[in-house]
């Protein structure tokens, strides 16, 4: 009890030394209001406003209904350009699409001779080029059908495609979600490292040293002092940022994705002590946390599926929590998983959490007795 009450002392310690931080708490407030908000209404993937160009060398009513049926917020109104300036224009960047309807397109159409429409595609804007090329091609698909249908060959396989979980496939659900999840492990890495190098800046971790207290106390009262401030922000911005703001459905328990993340924040912010532990000052903490914390995001499956990396990559992102706690996060949050399907999970973040302390807590004793 007396080792209990030691940590909780020194976690509220803690609490008061980041309290007094503003520049930190500034931080933590832009992180779980502003930025997950801006991220999750200004980066989108579907095909919004993109500027589209027709050649219509046709001119007959079939071409005019093409381009009539290429209707906003998806497209920008379709601008009427000639085949010579195709080249021009979309070198550009005028236009993300270019539509060439070639000559005698109705006739060769209600002839059955199957004529073809070119679709030019400026593919550096990357997701509205995939994106939008599927609704162009199946907006003109649909019109021929419906202009022509006399012409439309029956289909053996009718395919009715049924989206689970986000139904209109909106952009804004996953990335409100994801940015909260990559927060909390960008905080949870900068607030433990910072609360060490802070003590070290500021002269007090000599004051530490003199009291009657170890290196484990003073680690787990950094950790569940900052772990609980990460855990408080991140549950607040999923129920008002998330889903008050955003209209963002968060399907599963609140009360088992704050469980897991302790858990993760365990193994989190024994990291961010890792790292102190190897830096003389705040700026030299700050390179070295940032290609740590850029790899853990872009690597986690929050930003790109798992599966489209290469294997050796896959089988090395498993030694790390974030893979881990993306997944079960996802599980709970999107589609409601109970404790039976993410056991695997916490299981994992458990292991990789127990070593992480173990190296953490070996480097500050260390460090610890090189400062004494």
């Amino acid at each position: 009890m007396g080792r209990l009450t030691t940590i909780w002392r020194l976690g509220i310690k803690e609490l008061f030394s980041l309290k007094a931080d503003p520049v930190l708490v500034a931080l933590i407030l832009y992180t779980f209001t502003f930025a997950v908000y801006t991220v999750a209404t200004g980066a989108t993937f579907e095909v919004k406003n993109a500027s589209v160009a027709v050649v219509d060398e046709d001119r007959s009513s079939l071409s005019f209904r093409l381009r009539d049926a290429l209707l906003k917020p998806f497209f920008e109104e379709p601008v009427l350009i000639n085949a010579e300036d195709v080249d021009r224009t979309m070198n550009a960047g005028r236009f993300v699409f270019v539509v060439e309807i070639p000559p005698n397109f109705e006739q060769d159409a209600l002839a059955g001779r199957h004529p073809s429409v070119q679709l030019n595609i400026d593919a550096t804007a990357m997701s509205q080029a995939g994106n939008g090329a599927s609704y162009i091609q199946s907006i003109i698909y649909e019109e021929a059908r419906k202009a022509l249908p006399g012409t439309d060959n029956p289909t053996p396989i009718d395919l009715v495609v049924r989206a689970k979980f986000n139904p209109n496939l909106q952009s804004a659900w996953f990335t409100a979600v994801m940015q909260v999840i990559n927060n909390v492990t960008m905080l949870a890495v900068i607030l433990t490292g910072a609360a060490l190098i802070r003590e070290r800046e500021h002269g007090t971790i000599e004051h530490l040293l003199v009291m009657p207290v170890t290196p484990f106390e003073i680690m787990l009262a950094k950790i569940w002092a900052n772990g609980l401030v990460i855990v408080v922000a991140a549950s607040l911005s999923l129920l008002i940022v998330v889903e008050r703001l955003l209209g963002v459905p968060v399907a599963g328990s609140l009360g088992l994705f704050v469980g897991s993340s302790i858990v993760y924040l365990f193994s989190v912010t024994a990291l961010g002590i890792l790292i102190s532990t190897v830096s003389t000052s705040m700026a030299q903490f700050g390179l070295l946390v940032m290609p740590i914390l850029i790899v853990m995001n872009l690597l986690s499956g929050s930003t790109t599926p798992m599966e489209s990396m290469p294997e050796w990559l896959q089988t090395v992102m498993q030694f790390t929590p974030s893979p881990h706690f993306v997944s079960l996060s996802q599980a709970i949050l999107y589609r409601g998983a109970d404790l039976s399907i993410i056991w695997p999970q916490l299981a994992a973040l458990t292991a990789i959490g127990s070593v992480f302390f173990l190296i953490a807590s070996i480097r500050f004793r260390k460090a610890l007795l090189a400062a004494q």
